[in-house]
């Protein structure tokens, strides 16, 4: 007999394995070895794929965030956290996660009185988690506990923040903790003064008070303790007015703050092109918003008409100020004029600056894309800003976000009228309020199946977490294209 083994008949046995096969532990035999192969286990292929998954740091920001609204619809669903005896649902608390979560504001129950003060903590909790990034929070507590950071949670950090440099992020991350707990210990410390001497409050329940609504301001929430949101205090300047400028300052985003902070607000003719597009941006927005509202409500009995010139003031500045992704109410947006519904969507879409709790496609994608369009009716072929030239790059990604922002706002409109028999304005309110994380709305998610709440849900969680992010998450691998095609131009227009 031979001293090598015959070679087997069955092609499956051949020696050359196939791609999918692994090679398992040598085997010897009449002093010769032979390698035996073996099929890769199922399982650890997909441990294999949710672990790659969960190192992506595009892919963990969403999944994070998951995590995080599951634990809160859990918390929310004790009974220790709703008023009554029953525990509160699983839609509803799950709804309430996701809300708070994605710091929208839409509710589907009374948040004064259908959660207790333990269900408002958690409440609390998850808007302040949501507003500053799951990641950002989980690496800043690694790096007070452990003083260190490895690259691949600051990749998972810059993915949050949009920081550029993987060395910023150590610094960007106390800054923005910093900046956070100034801004939210400010407003909290006017709005309890004035909850305390005003409006009768104990200093326990006013402290509380001015808490909770700091956080949900600052965090561009919208979630009030208040039956009827701020419609109480429509004409109460040392209430709005602080709000409003914790709303304005967290949507501005952290990087335009940390850079007016540091003293360069002054200089003008040394911003960057983002620093000008985002102030200039909300400064004209404000405007426009505050004299769009005053004129379509100034006069009407159902919202500005009763109140006082002062209250007039102080409501168009609401106004202007709460579509841009807050989710706060001074009026009653159910009886609304038709032109302020309008005007209202217009800047819940645009939403505030990018990096920040606001939601939206944000002002510098919007005005971003308005440059690229002036540029092209004016024959050039670059998109110039302030004397510096935009990447194509960037005109691209503007592009993409605004174009899916708009085509998530249609899908949710359509599966809306799909599943209820609410208006086009209507809904179409109700959409764009979850998309951008806004939270307003005109009276109509109380009454909504659950269909229909499944519908915003996912439209809140994708307006959050952002559309490139979401569609980045989903794709499983990127191929860049190693030759160029040729070029063709179709007819545009």
């Amino acid at each position: 007999m031979s001293a090598n083994p015959k070679p087997s008949a069955n092609p499956k046995s051949s020696a050359n394995p196939k791609p999918n096969r692994t090679p398992g532990p040598p085997q010897a035999g009449n002093g010769n070895t032979r390698l035996r192969w073996k099929r890769r286990d199922p399982q650890t292929r997909r441990e294999n794929v949710f672990g790659r998954a969960l190192s992506h740091p595009v892919r963990s920001v969403p999944l994070a965030f998951l995590a995080v609204i599951l634990l809160g619809a859990t918390l929310l669903m004790l009974p220790v956290s709703r008023n009554g005896t029953d525990p509160a649902s699983l839609m509803t608390a799950l709804f309430t996660a996701v809300s708070a979560t994605c710091v929208t504001g839409l509710i589907t129950v009374d948040t004064a009185t259908y959660w207790t003060p333990f269900g408002h903590v958690v409440i609390l909790a998850l808007i302040q988690v949501g507003g500053f990034g799951i990641m950002t929070l989980a690496t800043l507590l690694a790096l007070l506990v452990r003083k260190s950071i490895g690259l691949r949670g600051q990749l998972v950090v810059q993915s949050e923040t949009h920081t550029l440099n993987l060395g910023d992020v150590r610094s960007v991350l106390f800054r923005v903790a910093r900046i956070m707990v100034v801004f939210e210990a400010v407003t909290a410390a006017v709005l309890a003064v004035r909850f305390w001497f005003a409006y009768d409050s104990n200093p326990a329940v006013a402290l509380w008070h001015g808490v909770f609504h700091a956080v949900s301001a600052f965090n561009n929430a919208g979630f009030a303790l208040y039956s009827d949101n701020l419609i109480s205090f429509r004409e109460d300047p040392y209430i709005l007015v602080p709000i409003c400028l914790a709303i304005i300052s967290g949507g501005l985003g952290f990087p335009v703050l940390i850079h007016l902070l540091n003293g360069g607000g002054l200089r003008v003719r040394n911003w960057t092109v983002h620093l000008r597009l985002t102030v200039f941006g909300t400064v004209f927005l404000l405007i426009a918003g505050f004299v769009l509202f005053a004129a379509f409500e100034w006069n009407r009995a159902e919202t500005l008409g009763p109140l006082s010139l002062p209250g007039k003031i102080v409501g168009s500045l609401a106004g202007s100020v709460f579509p841009r992704t807050a989710g706060f109410n001074s009026i009653d947006y159910g009886v609304a004029s038709p032109e302020t519904l309008m005007v209202s969507d217009i800047l819940m879409f645009i939403g505030g600056g990018s990096a920040g709790t606001a939601g939206g496609i944000k002002i510098t994608t919007f005005l971003l894309l308005a440059f690229a369009i002036w540029n092209e009716v004016r024959g050039r072929d670059d998109v110039t800003i302030a004397h510096r030239s935009i990447s194509p790059a960037s005109v691209r990604q503007a592009l993409s976000v605004a174009l899916l922002g708009i085509a998530a706002v249609i899908t949710g409109t359509m599966l809306l009228l799909m599943f209820t028999d609410y208006s086009l304005e209507k809904v179409l309110f109700e959409s764009i309020s979850a998309f951008a994380t806004v939270g307003m709305s005109t009276g109509i998610t109380y009454n909504l199946p659950p269909s229909a709440e499944w519908v915003l849900m996912v439209l809140m969680f994708t307006g959050r977490i952002g559309t490139v992010t979401v569609a980045s998450a989903l794709a499983l691998s990127s191929r860049p294209r190693l030759f160029n095609l040729p070029e063709e131009r179709p007819i545009i227009g």
